[in-house]
């Protein structure tokens, strides 16, 4: 078994794990960066779209009733099962459905969504370019990409420490990239870049470890790194209220809307 194969099935297994927790987070599910891709995107009533790696659904929820039919994708089958019953069995929506798929190697034709998403779950995989490269495969000439996820600060030894600190937290997590990087495998996949912004999110800590099952040694390990990170990691991170129930954190995110061909 390759490191990629190994990678892919620890997030599967972390993800059978905590499903649960991913469609009730209130991150997740509610956060006002849904609205702000919306806003972004501007979806058409006959595109046909692809939300990748949908975790508990709440991007092709958001999504549907924008737009023909979505199909809601992931590597984790019963995260796919804990999408569908929240969004077909308690909300009633029905122009989405449920596929389970690879980032990396997706099981759809060329040239067939309008649209594709993926929010929040690049960091996990092994193979970003690829992904990147895979949504440009099956999208239509002119079709839309819009990815969110987590983005790096510049600085190498930040960005290392930004790295380590979700990858305790979360041994799932692969790596993130700085807004050049992600800038730079958009275009080798032949996407033009039409709009690009940080999104700030202030975690509340305790929550954000638990989610993943931290242990209390975990959350102190967690605690100690911050306190301790380089300058620039904790003036990226803004720790407040550190070390006390009520602490905070920021965790920035890129959003890139891009156009194929």
């Amino acid at each position: 078994m390759n490191d990629s194969r190994d990678a892919k099935a620890l997030s599967r297994e972390r993800y059978t794990r905590f499903a649960d927790g991913y469609v009730t987070s209130e991150t997740h599910a509610r956060g006002s960066d849904l609205d702000r891709l919306l806003t972004i995107v501007q979806p058409q009533s006959h595109w046909q779209a692809l939300d990748i790696a949908t975790g508990g659904g709440h991007t092709a929820l958001k999504f549907a009733p924008h737009v023909a039919h979505v199909i809601a994708s992931d590597l984790t089958p019963r995260m796919l099962e804990k999408a569908r019953r929240f969004i077909v069995e308690e909300r009633g929506v029905e122009n989405v459905r449920f596929e389970q798929a690879d980032a990396e190697n997706l099981p759809f034709e060329d040239d067939r969504f309008d649209l594709a998403t993926c929010r929040i779950a690049p960091h996990h995989f092994p193979d970003a370019g690829r992904f990147v490269k895979e949504c440009a495969r099956v999208l239509k000439t002119g079709g839309i990409f819009m990815l969110q996820d987590q983005v790096l600060p510049r600085d190498r030894e930040a960005a290392r420490f930004v790295d380590a600190f979700e990858r305790l937290r979360d041994p799932s997590h692969n790596c993130a990239f700085d807004e050049g990087e992600w800038l730079a495998m958009f275009e080798r996949a032949g996407f033009k870049v039409e709009h690009s912004e940080h999104y700030l999110k202030r975690h509340d800590f305790i929550p954000w470890a638990q989610r993943q099952g931290n242990d209390e040694a975990t959350i102190l390990t967690l605690i100690r790194m911050l306190h301790d990170a380089p300058p620039l990691a904790r003036e990226w991170m803004e720790p407040q209220n550190w070390g006390s129930d009520q602490a905070t954190f920021l965790n920035r995110h890129i959003l890139i809307r891009a156009r194929l061909g």
